[in-house]
């Protein structure tokens, strides 16, 4: 803001006078405007802008189980992420799910026919630190692969989160929990359809979960794993869903109730590939966002290997403002690199026109989402 025209104090023109009385204005104005700049230009910035987010899917850093053979190169995880974390960093939130535990040792509790082929995964324990490295705020540990090491498992996974002082929710022990960011206070859940998490299924009971949070802050963000998996269940068929026998909930439900009930962004992933996005009564809705760092089990082969970085701009309530869409694709055993074919933003594209044409998103070729016009 210019508070006075220069050239006025140059002009022969203006008398003595008036220039002094200028310059007393111009004081008075400069010194309070600067005075309430100082008090108050954080929850201006944040009344105006909100918050931003980025939300990932799946996170499995590598496993020394069944043997040491699955960990990355010289038993470093930080080039796994190194790719992408200017991404990750560029954010008030940053979000993943977190697809099996932290632990040294420990005996799998997971029931396998064959120890040898058994998809149980157990990071080696100073891994956390590649989470907090590379800008992580909040982990889901809703899944089907954090109990597979029992509660030894579990404990060591969230007091190693603690120590990062990254967040966590999804357990029924530990349903939600509330961080604050930039003076806005941000409340997350998770659920799934597997022992030991707040289920995806029991609706009603998500909807309290969500509601009671709702109350305790300014923005809540929900996050799912939920659907069947792999490439040939990509659609959201506005159907519950089962794969090998189980119920992996009707996502597209849950997303609107838990809505309803006050959540303001939901992060879906489980289905290990990337599904279409939307948007009701303007909150950000992502299906499932894939599997983004998956060292060495998960099977990485065509749209399982590509996966989208999204970044949301929320108001202070939590309403959609505009978003991004970053392609990455994991190659070999896995880590995410950039994605110069943007496979992740075409597969959103086209899955979004099939799955939701009355969608009020329109995504653009470079990954900007605004709403239509």
């Amino acid at each position: 803001m210019q508070f006075v025209n220069n050239k006025s104090f140059n002009s022969v023109t203006h008398s003595f006078s008036k220039s002094c009385a200028l310059a007393l204005l111009f004081l008075l104005v400069v010194g309070s405007s600067f005075g309430k700049k100082n008090l108050t230009e954080s929850d201006t910035l944040t009344q105006s802008k909100g918050i931003t987010v980025v939300g990932v899917g799946d996170i499995m850093l590598g496993t020394h189980f069944p043997n040491r053979s699955y960990l990355p190169a010289k038993d470093n995880c930080e080039p796994l992420l190194s790719p992408v974390k200017g991404l990750l960093t560029d954010a008030d939130v940053t979000f993943g799910n977190l697809e099996g535990c932290f632990l040294n040792e420990g005996k799998v509790v997971k029931q396998c026919r064959d120890t040898t082929k058994c998809f149980a995964f157990k990071m080696p324990e100073h891994y956390v630190n590649c989470l907090a490295d590379a800008g992580f705020d909040v982990m889901s540990l809703a899944n089907n692969h954090v109990g597979d090491f029992g509660d030894l498992g579990r404990n060591t996974t969230m007091r190693l989160l603690d120590s990062v002082g990254i967040a966590y929710a999804g357990l029924l022990t530990h349903p939600t929990t509330v961080f604050e960011r930039n003076g806005v206070k941000i409340g997350f859940c998770a659920f799934a359809p597997n022992k030991g998490t707040c289920s995806i299924n029991n609706i009603p009971r998500a909807k309290q979960i969500v509601s009671s949070l709702k109350a305790k802050v300014d923005i809540v963000v929900v996050s799912f794993h939920g659907g069947a998996e792999g490439p040939d269940h990509r659609n959201v068929n506005r159907e519950r869903e089962y794969y090998y026998g189980e119920d992996r909930g009707n996502v597209y439900e849950f997303a609107r109730h838990v809505i309803d009930a006050g959540a303001d962004i939901v992060f879906g992933h489980g289905p290990h590939v990337t599904r279409a996005i939307d948007l009701y009564k303007g909150r950000f809705i992502a299906y499932s966002l894939g599997n983004f760092v998956t060292y060495g089990r998960f099977n990485l082969r065509g749209p399982n290997g590509f996966a989208p970085v999204v970044k949301l701009n929320v108001d202070k309530n939590g309403k959609f403002v505009d978003g991004q869409i970053f392609s990455v694709v994991q190659k070999g055993r896995g880590g995410a690199v950039s994605d110069p074919a943007m496979q992740a933003l075409k597969e959103i594209q086209r899955l979004t026109a099939a799955d939701f044409p009355e969608s009020l998103l329109d995504i653009r070729n470079d990954g900007t989402i605004i709403i239509k016009k």
